[in-house]
């Protein structure tokens, strides 16, 4: 069966994939839409959510040339905040921030060559994008 109007529908799908793809969103959770949106950006939508975005918690808000657009997320799913260079995670029921990882401190002996090798793997690992300390 023939479908009028199929670039509509492939594009449509093309906004959605390059928005999720590599998921990247500006801020949030938030509840209030942003004012002045840039067509392609992302936002998490947060609790309590208003105007456009009433009914759409947790959701991925990807601004269109056509207006919100709102994926639902599944449980795994990652992005990134731009605001804070942040990785969230959705863990089935909300976004959630991987704990920081502290320096090492403590302990009676004082050990300054483990300390460098530990402070050294902590900038390796920021470096990558796999973890944020505090």
């Amino acid at each position: 069966m023939a479908q009028a109007q199929k670039e509509v529908t492939h594009n449509e799908a093309l906004t959605l994939l390059d928005a999720l793809v590599h998921a990247v969103i500006e801020a949030g959770p938030q509840a209030d839409p942003p004012a002045t949106p840039v067509e392609g950006c992302c936002w998490l939508v947060g609790s309590d959510a208003t105007a456009a975005w009433a009914g759409k918690e947790d959701a991925v808000a990807i601004w269109t040339s056509g207006g919100w657009r709102f994926v639902l997320p599944r449980a795994a799913m990652r992005v990134s905040r731009l605001a804070d260079g942040a990785s969230l995670r959705f863990d089935g029921e909300s976004w959630v921030e991987p704990p920081s990882i502290a320096g090492a401190a403590g302990g009676s002996t004082i050990d300054s060559e483990a300390r460098s090798v530990l402070a050294a793997l902590i900038l390796l690992l920021e470096a990558h994008g796999l973890l944020i300390s505090g």
